[in-house]
């Protein structure tokens, strides 16, 4: 698969990267058998760029398990999810290094922004890099503004900002900024969790274990513009003997600051559609045709 460097002079990523939140039971229970053969189908497939967090509940016990024997082939992302006090950090990146059954972190992030000083957080994440236990430092859901501020206090290699076809505020300012910074960005959300692959239309429930079914991003008027955007696009990524997934996740790699697409997957076949998106480069010919497909004006 195709890389990408993640950062200036960072190490090179597969441009698609297997977001292991629904692994965990995020978009409801997986059965740990299913689940093992989509962590290992996606690595057949390319796809050795692996991002989970604290906050997944069970993704990270459930990636050590799958990748004992195949650690040295993934470059492994995780986050802290919870304050950034220095007790809660450490007890986060030890907790993760257990259940990941690993003795370093490829890349640690810093999950959202929160109310204690970047300056100290960074701090603590510097001299977890020194010790060996993290290798590079990476930011997710933060302002260009925020961002500015951490650069003040050492390097940031990358940066989650949720970039799709219906969320495109990313390109306003924190795309721009990452680009101009030399800071990968790994974007979160290509298909705004499962909208935009044309699996749900209006009146559709979630199951109660399913955290979409009390996300508020999911509501009437979201699911609406959703199923209106794929019925759209659906024609133009059939002409090319596409799914709508791949041309979501495509659309999202064709932005010159994006690094990675980072996708979920329940299952090795959806693990391994997510891999073929990789393969599609979108002309500038093509973008402007998905642009009137779906009446995106850069100022609406």
């Amino acid at each position: 698969m195709q890389t990408r460097p993640l950062g200036e002079k960072g190490p090179h990523v597969p441009i698609i990267c297997l977001g292991a939140w629904p692994l965990g039971g995020g978009m409801g229970a997986i059965p740990e058998r299913e689940a093992v053969a989509t962590i290992h189908a996606g690595i057949d497939a390319g796809i050795t760029f692996i991002d989970t967090a604290e906050g997944y509940r069970d993704s990270e016990t459930l990636l050590g398990k799958a990748l004992t024997g195949h650690r040295n082939k993934v470059f492994l992302a995780t986050k802290v999810s919870g304050e950034h006090t220095r007790s809660h950090i450490l007890l986060a990146l030890e907790n993760s290094l257990r259940a990941l059954r690993t003795d370093y972190i490829d890349l640690y992030q810093l999950h959202s922004p929160q109310p204690q000083p970047i300056a100290d957080t960074m701090a603590i994440l510097l001299r977890a890099r020194d010790t060996g236990k993290i290798r590079y430092i990476g930011l997710s859901n933060f302002s260009a503004d925020l961002t500015e501020k951490a650069l003040n206090y050492g390097p940031i290699h990358s940066s989650q900002p949720r970039y799709n076809l219906l969320h495109r505020e990313a390109e306003q300012f924190i795309l721009p900024f990452l680009l101009k910074n030399g800071i990968g960005a790994i974007v979160h959300s290509p298909l705004g969790k499962g909208i935009l692959a044309g699996s749900y239309h209006p009146g559709h429930t979630f199951s109660d274990d399913d955290e979409r079914s009390s996300h508020s991003i999911f509501n009437a008027d979201y699911v609406r513009r959703g199923s209106l955007a794929s019925e759209r696009l659906l024609e133009f990524a059939a002409d090319h003997n596409r799914t709508l997934s791949e041309l979501a996740i495509a659309w999202t790699l064709a932005h010159p600051a994006v690094t990675s697409s980072i996708v979920g997957a329940k299952t090795p076949e959806q693990a391994r559609a997510n891999a073929r998106a990789a393969n599609w480069n979108l002309s500038n010919h093509d973008l402007a045709i998905i642009d009137k497909l779906i009446d995106w004006k850069p100022d609406a």
